[in-house]
Formats: C-alpha cells, structure tokens, sequence
C-alpha cells in the first residue's frame, strides 16, 4: 500500500496538483494512508469525516434531496461529496467513500460491504460500486486501497 501511495504522490507531484478526502465510512483512514507519506504536506490539502448526513449537506453541500432519493450510500451522494470537497478544500483530486461497513447496518438493498469509492481529477470522474467480503475493518481498508488504486488509474488516463 505504502508503494502505491508514493507512487500516487509522485505523480500527483509530476502535475503540481493537489488532492483531499471527503470520507464517511473510512473515517479518515485515506487522508492517514496519505499522510502516512513523508512530504505529504506538499500535495494533501486536507479531509473531510462527513460521517453524519448533516455533514455532509453543511461541510460538503451534499444536497437533501440527494439523501432523500438516493441515501448517503449511493453514486449520486459520493459524486456530491467529490465536488464539495474540490470546493471546500481548494484541491485538484479528491477520492470520497460512504458505505456499510458493518456488521449492522446493512439492508437488502444496501448490505453490509457495499461502498461506493469515487475519484475526482481536473479532467475525469469516476464512482464505482464494490461489495467488499469481510469483517468491518477489513471492509473499510478494501475501500480505502480501492480509493488509492482508482485515484492513481485516474491521474494516468
């Protein structure tokens, strides 16, 4: 992880760009991998644990009718989440997360391991839906080498 982290930051050094986190089921976990770098500080602006809906509509202007319609665990609030964080933060790149990590939670349409990891660059975004095996933690680092993997592909496109 270490390896694609740096190898992340080197390209992101390549662009001068910079990147930040909007996170909800991974508290924080990417913005760590992240500084977990030494000279980190040069490209992480910082993040966001929008954790609660309410966060996530007052940090991050998630719109209310994102959540009514599709929930906090969904493409459409993930998309929102990149686009306030750019914002918030003034950052090139974001990479977001919300999902279930359980082990509650869950419902039939929306089971423990389902997360929606999505990555944002000056010129691309994408958010894909995983379903994740495993216990919570277990879940929650799938998202965030899942959030680092898809970032690093979005850069090279």
């Amino acid at each position: 992880m270490m390896e694609l982290m740096q190898k992340l930051l080197d390209e992101l050094a390549l662009r001068k760009w910079t990147i930040a986190t909007a996170e909800s089921c991974t508290g924080g976990m990417v913005a760590a991998a992240i500084t977990d770098i030494p000279g980190a500080s040069e490209y992480f602006r910082g993040g966001v644990v929008a954790y609660h809906n309410q966060i996530k509509q007052q940090i991050l202007g998630v719109p209310q009718e994102i959540l009514s319609q599709y929930g906090a665990v969904s493409r459409e609030c993930v998309e929102a989440m990149l686009d306030g964080a750019a914002r918030t933060l003034c950052a090139d790149c974001v990479i977001a997360t919300s999902g279930i990590a359980g082990p509650g939670g869950g419902t039939p349409d929306k089971p423990v391991g389902l997360v929606f990891v999505g990555c944002r660059s000056p010129h691309s975004v994408r958010v894909e839906k995983f379903m994740f095996d495993g216990n919570r933690q277990q879940v929650r680092q799938q998202a965030v080498n899942a959030g680092i993997a898809m970032m690093k592909d979005l850069i090279n496109q």
